[in-house]
């Protein structure tokens, strides 16, 4: 039996997330349909767009992304302090660009004075609403919506465009979320759609590496990527708010990853291991593992096992699904 949602999401076991939305039709999401000739292309901008449109509205970061042809990724952090900093005020303003809101908050955009009994009920909806501007659920409710709304019209049919609810993956530790980032960044290069990351279309590595191309020195400030969760580098006692890796370190492992899967001989590990795989306590045959099997290999929670026994205990859950996977393979 497939699990409520709210028993798969937990911040107090992690605010890092891996989500994946899949299309139902034969229809291309995305891509060229080579039995009709017809390009889907424009759709996938469609996706990327709206991803980066909502996470200026939500208190969500995009820490990786890839748009395919039939579904799409996005890993994200879910930000619920940013979330609490909010004022009333400011979390009327983001909740009205998504929704018309009600007669309450209308009012105070017009810079009305409402009753007490008004304002009373408006903070108990705008509670509901601050929730909402964190919560994954709505978020992926609102990019799959629009999406579905929009190639419906352009398809000219009607129906369910999404295969059904969107899949998540909870990743409890580094080693989880780099591999995972890493899985959604090489999605390209692993479905031949393209030979480097710097050359796969609608994801967050190329839109990263471009970046970093730009900066004049390692690690600084503009190498990092608007729109994007910014790297913080390696944890430490004043670790600043972002991802616990290094950019360079990140983009280093990617590009070795990647070039090892497009092998002729898959899996056969070069001599020059980057060393965040170490930092990371992963072999390099498993890490080579996770990187292109991620979604299919593991379940609801990722991590070590000691952490998968917290978020367990923390879920309510007797035993995690997936955990032999995960004693195996990040252990």
């Amino acid at each position: 039996m497939t699990r409520a949602r709210v028993q798969q999401i937990s911040l107090d076991a992690t605010p890092y997330y891996h989500c994946v939305s899949r299309c139902v039709r034969r229809a291309f999401l995305c891509g060229r349909d080579k039995a009709s000739g017809h390009s889907y292309e424009h759709r996938r901008q469609w996706i990327e767009d709206k991803i980066f449109a909502l996470a200026e509205v939500f208190a969500i970061e995009i820490c990786a992304y890839a748009v395919m042809s039939n579904h799409y990724h996005v890993v994200v952090h879910i930000d619920k302090a940013k979330a609490d900093s909010w004022s009333n005020f400011e979390v009327i303003q983001r909740w009205h660009q998504l929704y018309k809101g009600n007669v309450f908050s209308s009012k105070v955009l017009r810079g009305q004075t409402l009753a007490h009994a008004e304002q009373t009920k408006l903070n108990e909806i705008i509670a509901s609403w601050r929730e909402r501007l964190f919560s994954i659920s709505q978020f992926m409710q609102i990019i799959n919506e629009s999406i579905a709304r929009e190639a419906n019209a352009e398809d000219n049919c009607k129906g369910r465009f999404w295969e059904g609810r969107y899949k998540s993956q909870a990743l409890l530790d580094e080693a989880a979320l780099a591999a995972c980032m890493a899985y959604v960044d090489l999605n390209p290069i692993r479905a031949k759609m393209a030979k480097l990351p710097e050359k796969s279309d609608h994801t967050s590595i190329k839109k990263r590496i471009q970046r970093a191309e730009k900066a004049t020195a390692p690690n600084h400030s503009r190498q990092q990527t608007k729109g994007l969760m910014p790297f913080a580098g390696n944890p430490r006692a004043d670790m600043p708010k972002g991802l616990p890796f290094r950019l360079t370190d990140y983009l280093e492992l990617v590009d070795w990853t990647g070039r090892i899967l497009r092998a002729d001989k898959r899996g056969a590990i070069t001599a020059n291991t980057p060393e965040i795989i170490e930092r990371l306590k992963i072999s390099p045959q498993h890490w080579l593992y996770c990187a292109s099997q991620f979604e299919s290999r593991f379940k609801g929670l990722v991590g070590h096992t000691q952490v998968l026994k917290y978020a367990c205990n923390i879920l309510g859950l007797k035993h995690a699904s997936g955990i032999r996977a995960c004693q195996q393979l990040l252990c």
